[in-house]
């Protein structure tokens, strides 16, 4: 039986787990909150915005985003690009996705805590009520602020928990950072329920990924593909389960691969590292995740079974509840040819 693998991608139900809030917004979003605040120095012409996202590498990208992430002060901005998500992760088969906010940066924009977290409740329940997507919620410290930055970030997670807290990141630069230092704040979260679920691995070696692991205790890790150099260590991710949110055209988009061809993802499914695809920062690296399924099949040669270990990978590692992975892979399952 032959099957039409675009049209399976764009049917797979899907969960997002790299997914950050302010990256995920697309231009007509970014033009919105452009507009709202134009002394905000972001473009408020399309195409201007449009090459205002070319990104030259991973420190251009992270200065951009920072300017972005400034249009968004009021909780009203956190609301309109959760509403613009939840539109644009329904109208690709996603049933559930993890979304990184940063407190911290949130606040030094202008949002108080209290604030950021009612609008995380309203948009939530939008995202829910009306395109039908559950979200969760993964506070990500940025690791320029350093461990204080990180151990606020904690503070605001276990005393605001708005519903769909699942757990804390780290992301930003990672040279020069390790990942130990954050340990203090990383143990602090998980002892108090919360999960461990760092960046490790995006633009620097397998060491980092290492660190990730047994100085952060994580249980799944961003992007992760420095690891695809280290034999023992893709052995390790691979018996202990520990997967792997891998975002291909980011990687590219920000020059931490050279090209889509010289991906390691094929090397990490070969390993048998549980692997799952993500978007990563979708509205800036104009991508989406149905897109990163069909890259699997027109780059890598992924067939229909590979794709739907993939989807069944992302659903597994989700924090969401039983209910929904249950029916989520079910449906999955539905989808093979028989």
């Amino acid at each position: 039986m032959i099957v039409d693998v675009a049209k399976f991608a764009a049917a797979l139900p899907k969960v997002e787990l790299h997914l950050h809030l302010v990256g995920s917004a697309s231009l007509e979003t970014v033009l919105t909150l452009a507009r709202r605040h134009p002394d905000g120095g972001v473009p408020t012409d399309r195409e201007e915005l449009r090459r205002f996202y070319a990104f030259r590498d991973f420190p251009h990208f992270l200065r951009v985003y920072h300017d972005v992430n400034l249009l968004v002060n009021t909780g009203a901005d956190v609301v309109t690009l959760l509403a613009g998500l939840a539109e644009d992760l329904a109208g690709h088969n996603v049933r559930y996705a993890e979304v990184q906010v940063t407190p911290v940066r949130n606040r030094m924009a202008g949002i108080d805590h209290d604030d950021l977290a009612q609008a995380l409740v309203d948009g939530r329940e939008l995202a829910r009520t009306e395109h039908g997507v559950e979200l969760g919620w993964i506070f990500d410290s940025d690791s320029l602020l350093g461990p204080a930055g990180a151990e606020e970030t904690v503070d605001f997670a276990l005393r605001q928990r708005p519903a769909g807290t699942v757990g804390i990141g780290l992301g930003g630069p990672e040279l020069n950072v390790r990942r130990a230092d954050f340990a203090p704040a990383f143990r602090r979260a998980t002892e108090g329920g919360l999960r461990s679920l760092p960046h490790a691995g995006e633009t620097v070696g397998p060491d980092e990924v290492w660190a990730a692991v047994t100085e952060l205790g994580a249980e799944r890790i961003g992007h992760g593909i420095g690891a695809a150099t280290d034999p023992r260590l893709l052995e390790h991710l691979a018996t202990h389960r520990i997967p792997l949110e891998v975002c291909p055209s980011s990687n590219v988009a920000t020059a931490a691969v050279p090209s889509l061809a010289e991906h390691p993802l094929p090397t990490l499914v070969a390993a048998g590292v549980p692997v799952t695809l993500a978007t990563d920062d979708p509205g800036m690296f104009h991508c989406d995740l149905t897109g990163e399924y069909r890259l699997c099949h027109e780059v890598f040669g992924f067939g229909v079974d590979e794709l739907a270990t993939i989807a069944r990978t992302g659903a597994e590692a989700a924090y969401c509840t039983p209910e929904l992975r249950t029916q989520i892979l079910t449906e999955i399952n539905a989808l093979l040819p028989h």
